[in-house]
């Protein structure tokens, strides 16, 4: 999943409470060096100061033990506009979801990519996209992500459809009777694989299967400590962390890369433009390349398995699912099932509005995104119903969607899984209220405003495309009785991983006569 890459930045507030993890006592030793304080007297005119008083952590621990609790407390406490001493820096949270989109069209006064590039640097060791080494890097990257939408978008999303079902193909030809597995596993699996073939192409060699593999292995291992190094913890620091990120950019190396067979426009793309830049080493290509990578699959993976796990946990709305896709297929004089091969176009995968409905219903329950911006100068921001908050150069402006996605004003029951939450009349919902007003922003899992995830939408179509070959070639159930809480190390990243696995059991549905 293209989930921006500079929305990683987020992993800024990601610290651990739990008194047994090792990585609290690194980040406790190095945060100060990390991040600096910027101002602790409130001035005339700004938003309610929330300080604490532990010294440069402020409210950081409160805040990371239950981030929707406590910002709806201070929230009572001190109205939609205040902000918080977070591990040195100020953060002014905006609650009003009407007041969303003053902060998202601000470009210029609230800025991100500058701070996000530094993490992004940081983080997967590439070079700066803002550097005058690199004249112009960070618009022409962006031209790209062109080849994520319309009919690039359509060829993408028919290869990824072609890859899974290659894949699917191999789990038939090994399940001769029930299989089990443990879910998130399966779908990390799956998921790595179609994503990596779609994207950058076949590895030729006869092991090739065991080769993505074992980058899979590597980019988990990595993907562990990733909130460490988002947050600026020195890679040092952080065990084995620094030699597997060096030999997961050396499988991008262009001696690797040019045996690969096919691969995507986006990628070819940026190749091409990688190669116009002189002073952008081997390495640093590499380097590129896997951040791509890691944007591409590292919120898609958990993603998919939230679709699949609540359609399991919630048999009545599989069987809807199901019956939607059956519908399809044999409208469209297609069979189901093992070695059947199914073709959907866009249109076709846009009107399978169940389908659609299930993903966001996951995505809204397990999405964890902060949306930040950084105040580029002192000012005050005008809002909704002639209200004003003024800003400081330097402190944050956060928008917690979270809090939204669980507002029980605008979801009825938010704790609970919904399948068909966005259908009204049996057609897609996308009207959404609170106070008797319509809102505008309603569903957040991909960010907001102009760093919105470019590759949102086959994002969306890989999970539909995952789940309809899924329904179509197994039966399965889920076989441990326990219920998934969520990890919330990654607090801010995007998507919660679960807080542990979960075996299920899968089997071939029968072929269609």
């Amino acid at each position: 999943m293209v989930f921006n890459s500079v929305k990683l930045i987020a992993a800024e507030l990601n610290m651990s409470e739990a008194n047994d993890d090792p990585h609290v006592f690194v980040i406790a030793k190095c945060l100060p060096d990390v991040i600096p304080q910027t101002w602790s007297i409130k001035k005339a005119g700004e938003p309610p100061l929330i300080n604490g008083w532990i010294p440069f952590l402020g409210k950081a621990l409160s805040f990371m033990k239950a981030p929707s609790t406590f910002l709806l407390s201070q929230q009572r406490k001190f109205g939609d506009v205040f902000t918080i001493h977070l591990a040195g820096r100020y953060y002014t949270f905006f609650m009003d979801p009407f007041q969303f989109v003053y902060i998202t069209r601000n470009s210029k006064q609230l800025g991100f990519q500058e701070f996000a590039d530094k993490m992004i640097c940081r983080t997967f060791d590439v070079p700066s996209v803002l550097s005058t080494k690199f004249p112009e890097m960070n618009e022409n990257l962006h031209r790209i992500y062109q080849y994520l939408q319309g009919k690039s978008l359509d060829t993408l999303s028919e290869d990824m459809m072609k890859n899974l079902q290659q894949i699917f193909e191999r789990k038939c030809s090994q399940a001769t009777d029930w299989e089990a597995e443990k879910m998130y596993k399966f779908c990390c699996s799956v998921m790595f694989e179609a994503s990596f073939i779609t994207l950058y192409g076949r590895v030729p060699a006869a092991d090739g299967h065991k080769v993505i593999s074992e980058i899979r292995d590597k980019f988990t291992k990595f993907d562990a400590n990733f909130p460490y190094l988002a947050l600026g913890i020195p890679v040092e620091l952080l065990g084995a962390t620094k030699k597997v990120r060096k030999e997961l950019i050396h499988h991008f190396s262009y001696q690797n890369m040019t045996k690969w067979l096919g691969g995507s426009e986006v990628i070819q793309a940026r190749k091409d433009l990688f190669e116009k830049y002189e002073l952008l080493t081997v390495y640093d290509k590499a380097a590129h390349h896997f951040t791509f990578l890691w944007a591409s699959v590292a919120n898609t993976i958990p993603a998919t398995f939230w679709a699949m796990y609540y359609l399991l946990r919630h048999p009545e709305a599989l069987a809807v699912v199901r019956d939607e896709i059956d519908h399809l297929l044999q409208s469209t004089g297609q069979k189901k099932g093992p070695r059947y091969n199914i073709h959907l176009t866009r249109e076709q995968l846009d009107n399978l509005v169940y389908l659609e409905s299930a993903v966001n219903e996951s995505l809204r329950m397990s999405s964890s995104s902060i949306n930040l911006r950084l105040c580029q100068e002192d000012f005050i921001l005008k809002l909704d119903g002639n209200q004003e908050a003024s800003l400081r150069k330097g402190d944050f402006v956060a928008l917690y969607p979270p809090t939204l996605h669980m507002d029980p004003e605008v979801y009825e029951d938010p704790k609970e899984y919904k399948f068909d939450r966005y259908i009204e009349n049996g057609k897609k919902k996308t009207t959404f209220f609170k106070r008797g007003r319509k809102l505008k922003y309603f569903l957040m899992p991909f960010g907001s405003g102009s760093t919105k995830c470019p590759g949102r939408f086959f994002a969306v179509n890989e999970i539909k495309l995952f789940l309809i070959l899924f329904a179509t070639h197994f039966d399965a159930e889920i076989v441990e009785n326990k219920n998934l809480g969520f990890d919330n190390n990654r607090m801010g990243l995007g998507i919660l991983l679960p807080d542990s696995d979960i075996a299920f059991r899968y089997k071939l549905k029968s072929l269609e006569k």
